[in-house]
């Protein structure tokens, strides 16, 4: 008998063609589309009644099957509570990497097993390998798509039952089988940003759900050189939106957030990209996940990103206990962002990690 995969059909190109391959490949498919956010849903911000439109036009021109289920409840529970509680912190969270494991492959998972699915399949550039009765997640072959670091918290169950069919392709190749098959997403634009927020004003957005608390931008030495909106709309490293402009005591170079002071309710900026302020040897890491459900080796040269574009950087596990790590990298990195997630390769296989508590 074929086996029955379920694809998480979003309603965009990578998705359509992850359905088109396996139906190649002799799957019987079915198409899931998940609606994950219903507050002020309108179509200004949030394409989620178009996506849906175009999903179906899929599942219509492959001659499959398509459901949509609403997860916007367990978003709310499980991502978006998380996310408003990091915020409040002063920390800058990533609820894409949540929304992973605990909707994409655990909800619909779980969705999916209950329509009798032997497998699911999304359209993320990744791939799984199986070695040693172990299931390991891999980087895609288009390094500048790859998606491993949003997947790093996924299980060997999740991983066992999960196919990710673009994960050898080039984007181009991507929209070139589209066109070829007549998808009718081959030419849309790929969607960007969180999804629940999408191309609204992300502090108009933030000011909905927690109270907005003015203070003072300082410097180290203390000295007063603005006035913020609330810390949790600033990030490590940001630029924009300071509101201040250069001094003329050192040539006028650009403003960089460097700290928050959540017991002043201060922002701490610094001038200069490479202020020493901004460079860091590691940094401490808490709410660990290994893929191979248990420890990678310490003192042992791995690579590690700290954020989704950076290149990977020589690392390595300086201590490890208690579900706590302290990761040392080769060369100081820019702008390490409490929050946001530091995610360990040996090679191409992703190992795991954990979220960023502090700098080192």
């Amino acid at each position: 008998m074929k086996k029955k995969v379920i694809v998480g059909l979003s309603g965009g190109v990578d998705s359509s063609v992850a359905a088109l391959l396996l139906k190649e490949q002799g799957y019987e498919v079915t198409g899931l589309f998940m609606k994950n956010w219903e507050d002020d849903d309108t179509d200004e911000y949030c394409p989620a009644k178009q996506d849906l439109i175009d999903a179906a036009a899929v599942a219509d021109k492959l001659g499959i099957e398509i459901e949509a289920v609403n997860f916007s409840k367990e978003y709310k529970e499980r991502v978006f509570a998380n996310f408003l509680e990091e915020y409040s912190a002063g920390r800058t969270p990533n609820p894409d990497i949540l929304c992973n494991s605990e909707i994409k492959f655990k909800a619909f998972l779980d969705h999916a097993m209950a329509l009798g699915g032997d497998l699911i399949a999304t359209g993320h550039y990744a791939q799984v390998r199986e070695k040693n009765g172990l299931f390991q997640l891999m980087k895609a072959d288009d390094g500048t798509k790859d998606q491993s670091y949003f997947l790093y918290r996924l299980n060997q169950t999740q991983l066992s039952k999960t196919l990710f069919p673009l994960g050898h392709l080039l984007k181009r190749e991507i929209r070139e089988i589209a066109r070829r098959a007549g998808l009718p997403t081959s030419e849309k634009k790929d969607s960007t940003g969180i999804c629940f927020i999408g191309e609204r004003p992300f502090q108009e957005f933030l000011s909905r759900y927690l109270p907005r608390t003015p203070g003072e931008i300082q410097t180290p030495e203390g000295k007063v050189v603005g006035q913020h909106n609330g810390l949790m709309y600033y990030t490590m490293g940001q630029r924009q939106g300071l509101g201040i402009g250069g001094s003329k005591e050192s040539n006028g170079e650009p403003w960089f957030v460097a700290g928050k002071d959540m017991q002043r309710n201060v922002l701490v900026v610094v001038q200069g990209h490479d202020h020493p302020l901004l460079l860091n040897d590691g940094l401490v890491a808490g709410n660990l996940h290994w893929i191979a459900g248990e420890d990678p080796q310490t003192h042992w040269v791995y690579a590690a990103k700290t954020r989704y574009r950076q290149p990977d950087a020589p690392c390595e596990i300086d201590r490890l206990e208690g579900g706590i790590t302290d990761i040392r990298f080769g060369q100081k990195q820019w702008a390490i962002t409490p929050g946001q997630s530091v995610v360990v390769y040996e090679s191409n296989v992703c190992l795991g990690g954990g979220i960023i508590t502090s700098a080192l």
